[in-house]
């Protein structure tokens, strides 16, 4: 039976994957804009300026997804169908690849007809960036920037966590991406409050976006991207970015495209001057298919490495973990 639940588990992330690529995200009733909404009357009840509170509304925020994920991985131990179904929706549910690739397909051609207003207002979907007085090159930039680190935040990373953990992993890495993307903010109502958030965010990540960094350069040459280059600017500024995940994303994907990152970046009420990541000019819009094009390669071979892991590694790591646990029983006797 544990097999089968390895092969349901690999199944339902397969399969929620092809949903993505072929429908993307749900039109409306979204789960994860629902999740945003209950967070968001949680944190009205339980916000205080300090990161106790933060704590609190972190584990509560992130604790429930995980165990209604782990109720329904239980519940479903000895119906490899109904799991696989389960896992299928919850991978569905919390991939973003596809509307990841159409925003920057679509910037792309705004950016292309010189439709600076266009180009300005779908920014949003991408970022939380002050679009108002953004030209070409900047818009460009926030695109490659925002498809680099989303590519491990809205894919690679779910098929990590969804592989290592099944639907208690799915569910709850996105609750935590989602709640650093509400309050993991840089802001005085949030320096406290959300640096819980923001840690367990960072911590999730670790392996993800190293994960995606070296996957970009693996495959920069179907974006007409250069290895050698993708790999000596991923070495090299990898570790310049304050983030200590976006920056092996970014800077992979600068120089699998051969553009240069970083800069003065204005938010709503704030601004960040990030280190230059990459050589050569600033992104144009004719980098950005080519950049949807290695996200969506990068997605892929993730849904392969995510897939094998719980009939290899995962099977292997369980049967090591209920032997070890044996001999402690056996020896507690």
């Amino acid at each position: 039976m544990r097999h089968a639940g390895a092969v349901a588990n690999a199944g339902g992330l397969v399969a929620g994957y092809a949903l993505d690529a072929l429908l993307g995200d749900p039109r409306r009733g979204h789960p994860v804009a629902a999740y945003g909404r209950a967070a968001a009357l949680l944190e009205r009840r339980l916000y205080r300026p300090d990161r106790l509170a933060g704590g609190v509304f972190t584990g509560l925020s992130v604790g429930v997804p995980v165990l209604v994920g782990a109720a329904a991985a239980y519940a479903t131990r000895h119906r490899p169908v109904a799991r696989a179904t389960l896992v299928a929706a919850g991978t569905w549910a919390v991939l973003g690849g596809r509307s990841l690739r159409h925003e920057a397909k679509a910037m792309g051609r705004a950016l292309r007809t010189a439709d600076l207003p266009a180009a300005r207002q779908r920014l949003g979907n991408l970022c939380g960036r002050d679009p108002s007085t953004l030209d070409e090159p900047e818009l460009a930039r926030a695109t490659v920037e925002s498809v680099a680190e989303n590519t491990s935040d809205a894919v690679v990373a779910p098929l990590v966590w969804g592989a290592v953990a099944g639907l208690p992993g799915l569910l709850g890495y996105r609750a935590a991406n989602t709640l650093d993307a509400m309050v993991g903010h840089r802001n005085a109502r949030y320096a406290q409050f959300g640096t819980p958030a923001a840690r367990l965010d960072d911590l999730l990540n670790l392996v993800p976006a190293r994960l995606t960094g070296v996957l970009t350069v693996a495959l920069a040459p179907l974006g007409r991207g250069d290895r050698e280059q993708a790999w000596r600017v991923w070495r090299r500024d990898r570790a310049d970015h304050p983030s200590p995940n976006a920056g092996q994303c970014e800077a992979a994907m600068a120089g699998a495209l051969g553009v240069r990152l970083g800069g003065r970046n204005v938010y709503f009420g704030r601004s960040e001057a990030r280190p230059f990541l990459g050589d050569g000019p600033r992104p144009e819009a004719r980098h950005l298919p080519r950049a949807a094009r290695i996200s969506g390669a990068v997605g892929l071979a993730a849904l392969g490495l995510a897939a094998a892991y719980p009939l290899t590694v995962g099977r292997l790591t369980a049967a090591v973990a209920r032997r070890a646990v044996r001999s402690w029983a056996g020896r507690g006797r």
